[in-house]
């Protein structure tokens, strides 16, 4: 038998809830309802009253007369709590949401904060077609458009949320049948960073490393959320090892562009103490939108139109500095075993279009790259390599690869 937390604002949307709550039911999949409304309700299908919530988790509080923001912010931090503890229980093997703005960012919260990444999460919500970014995070919420609000059932809302509620009883099934099942294997969780201008290199890496060790390889794509993710399953001790090859997230911080991992990039895996290799890959660019979308501030720089919807900015000379100064002053910081963390400086060319004979090329930006890390970790216990390939070199690719598995599994696996 599955379980699902069903959440809600049980005072505004109680009709609508247990529609799909019984949705699921039909399902053979029982159902939890959370109330996380600002106004009591009283009702025998609640399982977990407002009252309770607060009761058990925020002191007793009372919401009522609070500005929305602030019950919004007490009912997320309780349902939180309550939910990271069934989960912990393994009382539960799914969860969703129905609701507007307010009902969606309780939810995502929730989701966000008490589950881990692999775990049935789906919200029907009115803001599910619009900006999503701040919703989903680096995770894996499912998300459904209403179409109708969330407010009176109708023919349409009807459809939607039995579509929800069939997806997430499948959804929690599956679940339940995978947490019965012993997972045996052995292999080794690699993470591994990518973007569309170090692609040939990750290949490689990947290619090498499931065929000659017992590595399965996570490839996240530096898009911002893509770093955040992977950060994500280290803190869950769910990757072994990191090959960093990509850190072009980090020029995005620096210079406000479109795809940034944020200011605590690179600091789980050193502060986990597990194998990893940081290389430079796409530190060359900043991304943005399509060309319009570059602020004005940067409209005579070398800009380079990779594709209609993204626009590329060579890294300058300060900016070349600045990412090393990042990278050194993350791992000085955070590094729990030196030994354990290597940085390789790709001398060629840290993407695909900034070799010598390339748009990006650019000898004195690059230098100030390399010489701020080499001279800011030479007293840190890190290694450093210098390698005059670019890094999409196979060869180059191939040596970081076994550089990587010396760290995490001497010997490669046989043939038998």
């Amino acid at each position: 038998m599955a379980r699902v937390v069903l959440l809600g604002t049980c005072d505004t949307k109680l009709d609508e809830l247990l529609f799909l709550r019984d949705v699921i039911r039909e399902a053979n999949v029982e159902v939890m309802l959370i109330d996380v409304g600002r106004s009591v309700m009283n009702h025998e299908s609640i399982t977990v009253s407002q009252a309770d919530l607060l009761r058990r988790y925020g002191g007793g509080k009372n919401v009522t007369e609070e500005e929305r923001g602030d019950v919004i912010k007490t009912m997320a931090d309780c349902a939180t709590k309550a939910v990271k503890s069934l989960h912990d229980e393994s009382f539960i093997q799914g969860i969703i949401a129905a609701g507007g703005s307010g009902g969606t960012s309780i939810a995502a919260t929730v989701m966000r904060d008490a589950l881990p990444v692999g775990f049935p999460k789906l919200i029907v919500s009115t803001i599910a077609s619009g900006d999503t970014g701040p919703i989903v995070g680096e995770t894996d919420i499912s998300l459904m458009y209403s179409v109708v609000d969330v407010a009176g059932l109708n023919e349409v809302l009807r459809s939607v949320l039995s579509n929800a509620g069939t997806a997430i009883a499948g959804m929690a099934l599956g679940q339940s049948r995978r947490s019965r099942q012993t997972n045996s294997s052995t292999k080794k969780r690699v993470g591994i960073t990518m973007f569309g201008v170090t692609t040939p290199a990750v290949d490689e890496i990947r290619k090498h490393l499931e065929s000659k060790y017992d590595v399965e390889t996570f490839v996240f794509h530096a898009t911002g959320h893509g770093g955040k993710a992977m950060e994500r399953l280290i803190n869950e001790g769910r990757i072994d090892a990191v090959l960093d090859l990509t850190t072009t997230e980090i020029c995005d911080h620096v210079t406000g562009g479109v795809m940034s991992a944020g200011p605590q990039r690179l600091e789980a895996a050193a502060a986990a103490g597990i194998p990893n290799i940081i290389s430079l890959g796409a530190t060359d660019m900043t991304n943005f939108g399509p060309l319009n979308t570059v602020p004005e501030r940067y409209k005579d720089r070398k800009l380079y139109e990779h594709n209609p919807v993204v626009t590329l900015m060579r890294t300058s000379q300060e900016e070349a500095t600045e990412v090393g100064e990042f990278i050194v002053s993350k791992l000085k910081n955070h590094t729990k075993d030196p030994n354990a963390v290597q940085v390789w400086l790709p001398k060629g060319g840290t993407s695909m279009i900034a070799t010598p004979d390339g748009p990006f090329a650019d000898q004195e930006a690059d230098a100030k790259l390399f010489h701020t890390i080499k001279d800011g970790l030479a007293d840190s216990g890190i290694e450093v390599v210098e390698d005059d390939r670019a890094v999409n070199d196979a060869g180059f690719a191939r040596d970081i690869a076994e550089a990587l598995a010396a760290k995490l599994m001497p010997s490669p696996k046989s043939d038998g």
